[in-house]
């Protein structure tokens, strides 16, 4: 497979996660992190540190707003829920190093 078009897969598979992530506001972040060590934010600012190593500056709620399909706290508004005692627990369990 030439660069080419493995960087277009590439794309094509970020693009489908982000729209996956985008439908299932079910899933908090949370879980997320629990589950797979990541999250919406996570990713967003992959995406911004990426942009920037090419000498692009997308700003931090921009970033979001491309993974969140949403400005962040519109989103927060509309799906984020408490996270329950079993949830933190785990979250501080797996001594997560989100930020």
């Amino acid at each position: 497979m030439d660069d080419k078009t493995r960087t277009e897969l590439e794309a094509a598979a970020f693009r489908r996660l982000v729209a996956h992530l985008q439908e299932r506001t079910d899933v908090q972040n949370i879980d997320l992190m629990n589950l797979a060590g990541f999250c919406r934010n996570c990713l967003s600012r992959w995406y911004r540190e990426e942009a920037g190593k090419k000498g692009i500056e997308v700003p931090d709620p921009e970033a979001r707003k491309i993974v969140y399909g949403m400005p962040y706290e519109e989103w927060k508004a509309k799906y984020q829920k408490e996270a329950s005692g079993d949830q933190k627990k785990a979250f501080d369990k797996a001594q997560h190093k989100h930020g």
